[in-house]
């Protein structure tokens, strides 16, 4: 589902929240089963977020800390500290 999600949207503007939003479910469903392939999802849409919407700080929290926890699933521990910080 986080796939057909993705690839509908992905022709819209990296600007468009639906799109980044996507981004973000993609990144969350993979996480579940294949940790390693959500990762560079996961630093995406993060990269995005803190280009386009660096004034929510909830929504940078929210993707730092889905970022962080794909990093524990993969044993990188010490990296997923320093983003809940």
């Amino acid at each position: 589902l986080g796939w057909a999600g993705w690839k509908t949207y992905l022709g819209r503007s990296d600007t468009d929240w639906v799109r980044c939003n996507a981004m973000g479910v993609l990144g969350g469903a993979l996480r579940e089963s294949r940790p390693e392939e959500a990762l560079p999802v996961l630093e995406a849409s993060l990269a995005l977020h803190q280009r386009h919407w660096s004034h929510s700080g909830e929504i940078i929290l929210a993707s730092q800390g889905d970022l962080a926890a794909c990093l524990g699933d993969l044993g990188r521990l010490d990296e997923a500290l320093v983003l809940e910080r």
